[in-house]
């Protein structure tokens, strides 16, 4: 199947603990807070998600450049934004989704790139290339995209879970549900799920959002802040909303788990490379991300973390075992029904966090 998705109106998430297997103290990860810079040699700043680096991307690199990578980890986009809304600390690379993509733009948080430095650009598959979050792609390169769905444990679900009832309005599995801890997200799921507009303005549906999950509360287990594929994995849960390819990364591991994308259409999103202001190395940030758009680092890359990827020199480069897999590439059916996540202004993403605080508290 394609690696490219496009959606009408665009112009043409853990994601999971395995530091050991990448070599933690080797590359310098940090979990807790942004890792100092070596005493030798040039290295620069990457605040990424969980598992969302091929096992030996930053070594290679490293062997390539001579630039070494101190990578930090954050949970979810909202602790992105909230880390770096009042200064960069340091810095140089990140990793944020389409949505907040365009609300750090907006906020005037990410620096232009320097496209002629980048010469892999020409490896993004063309719907890629020119997005609405980013026109031109003037702050942002593409790194993934992603589908969220249900990950569920076989044995314990009563046939497929194909519709979001079984975790936003129902009892069913009762102490067994994991649901997202982003609030952006959380929100339009909700609204997806009750036929309202997925990016709705409207402070009536998300209202009614606040209700409904306030009700089915005391039916869920946790809100994980992306991990969900871990506690699935532990047998703490056994239906928990979750990104593609963190589920297809754990079922290498275990054969009882599942993944689907309910049939009333889901959120499909980009994840992308970014330089925030105040980086203290751009020029080695910029090599960094064309590094990372390489056809053999990209495959690389994808061949760990197993999410659908937008360059289409890797892609080429993936075997059928990906390019089949409905895990990564959901039918185009089910895409058909999802859409992107739109930034619709801080009033709104303010209304969904204070609607989870809500529900959370309640």
């Amino acid at each position: 199947m394609a690696s490219d998705f496009t959606q009408p109106g665009v112009i043409a998430g853990s994601r999971r603990g395995f530091l050991a297997g990448i070599g933690a103290a080797a590359v310098g990860i940090s979990l807790t807070g942004l890792a100092g810079c070596g005493a030798r040699g040039k290295s620069i700043n990457f605040y990424n998600w969980d598992t969302y680096i091929g096992a030996t991307t930053l070594k290679d690199f490293k062997k390539a450049t001579g630039i070494g990578v101190k990578m930090s980890l954050f949970a979810n986009n909202d602790e992105l934004f909230a880390k770096l809304r009042g200064g960069n600390q340091g810095y140089d690379v990140i990793v944020p989704t389409n949505d907040f993509v365009e609300r750090m733009i907006d906020a005037d948080m990410l620096l232009p790139l320097d496209r002629a430095k980048i010469p892999n650009f020409k490896n993004i598959a063309p719907g890629f290339q020119n997005v609405a979050f980013d026109p031109g792609r003037r702050y942002s390169m593409p790194y993934t995209w992603l589908v969220l769905g249900l990950g569920y444990r076989k044995s314990k679900i009563q046939g497929v879970p194909d519709s979001w009832k079984w975790v936003f309005d129902s009892d069913r599995y009762k102490g067994r549900i994991g649901l997202l801890a982003e609030a952006g997200d959380l929100c339009r799921l909700v609204l997806k799920y009750m036929g309202d507009d997925m990016n709705s303005k409207d402070p009536a549906a998300l209202s009614r959002v606040q209700a409904m999950l306030t009700k089915q509360k005391p039916n869920v287990a946790v809100f994980h802040d992306d991990n969900g594929q871990d506690l699935l994995l532990s047998g703490d849960i056994d239906i928990v909303i979750e990104y593609n390819g963190d589920i297809a990364q754990v079922m290498r591991e275990d054969k009882d788990l599942d993944f689907v994308v309910p049939g009333e259409g889901s959120q499909v999103s980009s994840d992308c490379l970014c330089i925030p202001k105040g980086a203290p190395n751009p020029a080695l940030a910029t090599e960094f991300i064309n590094y990372l758009l390489d056809a053999q680092a990209g495959a690389e890359i994808t061949r760990t973390i197993r999410y659908p990827t937008p360059n289409a020199a890797a892609a080429a480069l993936m075997g059928p075992d990906y390019r089949d897999n409905p895990v990564i590439f959901p039918p185009k059916a089910i895409l058909d029904k999802c859409e992107y996540a739109k930034y619709n202004g801080e009033a709104m993403s303010r209304l969904y966090e204070d609607v989870i605080t809500r529900v959370r508290a309640a």
